[in-house]
């Protein structure tokens, strides 16, 4: 029987099952999808790392758990039997002429939501020839911009495949292709659900929220790090890739549908696109996806432990790369823990969280938000 098996072999699963079999436990990981992370939420992103331009919509904890895994994200992808792109080159967000009323809308949440300390040289004014210098590809085409120079990005599928890889290495008893039923748990010293939207009959209130992209091959642009292009009614951004390859998305939809893109969706990317860079309108059309990110009532990530031997992650929401890390690390040491005896009951486990660095993300076994008293 194995120490620990995690449910869900997406982002969340994969680096929780890695770090703890990096620390010696033997761990199963059950995946109803294939070993590739195809099926997952995972798949279809822009893998940003950006906390501060995030801070525009999301609240301080968000902020600042991405904070930390930007950090940690450094320090962890070397560890990785296979390269992944990773790069911290900074997020460029501009803006057209007509729309410049948006950035002082966008600067003031975001000066609302960051800390100090992430605001200190965490927003560069670039005017005229500046914005050129910062950014070679746009040319003249904007007049004002700013630069957020501490953030990164990397590349989602290179990732979930050497997490998959580092998996096989360390000898985690992977099963892909099978679905593990809320009533059929498999054996082991502690479970770890991180199913997402697989696990909703535990997660009263978790919902899907639909996100869209494009991947797009467009030789001859050559951007150097993400751009978001603030717009009143889409709002843009665009990652840079390896090999002239670009992610580019904006839209949220509230809802579980997962059907293909809307023929609306595509046509706002795509022009949004082609208003940033004209070059966009020769580039080739690769993908267009669709999926939906496990979403809690609050927007919030959190960790339940059932008083037994489940412990659930889930609610990480459209923030799944920027925070995973930070997660993923708070869980494993929960899981520690919990295989130690160190925690045993509901006390220890409120004991836990009160010394947590991020106590707002643990809940109570009921699933209800923790005080935060």
């Amino acid at each position: 029987m194995p120490d620990v098996a995690v449910l869900g072999g997406g982002l969340s699963g994969r680096l929780i099952a890695w770090r703890l079999a990096r620390a010696g436990h033997r761990v199963a990981l059950y995946e109803q999808g294939e070993s590739s992370g195809r099926s997952a939420a995972a798949w279809v992103a822009a893998a940003m790392l950006a906390p501060l331009a995030e801070a525009a919509n999301a609240e301080p904890l968000l902020v600042e758990l991405g904070a930390a895994s930007l950090k940690r994200w450094a320090e962890w992808l070397p560890q990785l039997p296979q390269p992944v792109f990773f790069q911290r080159n900074g997020t460029l967000i501009v803006w057209h002429a007509a729309d410049r009323a948006e950035w002082p809308l966008f600067e003031q949440r975001v000066r609302v939501n960051a800390p100090v300390t992430m605001l200190h040289d965490g927003i560069v004014a670039l005017h005229g020839a500046q914005v050129t210098q910062a950014e070679p590809a746009l040319g003249m085409r904007f007049h004002d911009a700013r630069l957020l120079p501490g953030e990164g990005q990397l590349d989602n599928r290179q990732l979930l495949a050497a997490l998959g890889a580092a998996l096989d290495e360390l000898h985690v008893d992977t099963h892909w292709h099978t679905c593990v039923r809320e009533d059929a748990l498999p054996a082991a010293g502690l479970v770890i659900d991180c199913r997402g939207l697989g696990a909703k009959q535990a997660w009263p209130g978790l919902r899907g929220l639909r996100g869209e992209v494009a991947r797009v091959h467009a030789p001859g642009i050559g951007l150097s790090r993400p751009v978001r292009l603030l717009h009143p009614r889409y709002p843009l951004y665009i990652a840079p890739k390896q090999d002239d390859h670009y992610v580019i998305g904006a839209t949220e939809i509230e809802g579980e549908d997962m059907s293909p893109v809307s023929v609306r969706s595509a046509l706002e990317l795509l022009s949004a696109a082609y208003s940033l860079h004209p070059a966009f309108g020769e580039g080739r059309i690769l993908e267009l996806n669709a999926h939906c990110r496990p979403t809690l009532p609050d927007h919030r990530p959190a960790l339940s432990w059932d008083g037994a031997s489940v412990l659930r992650v889930n609610g990480l929401y459209r923030h799944g790369y920027m925070i995973a890390p930070e997660v993923a690390h708070e869980a494993v040491a929960l899981a520690h823990a919990l295989l130690e005896a160190q925690v045993r009951d509901l006390d220890g486990f409120d004991a836990w969280r009160a010394a947590s660095r991020w106590p707002m993300l643990y809940r109570a076994a009921a699933l209800q938000p923790c005080s935060t008293d």
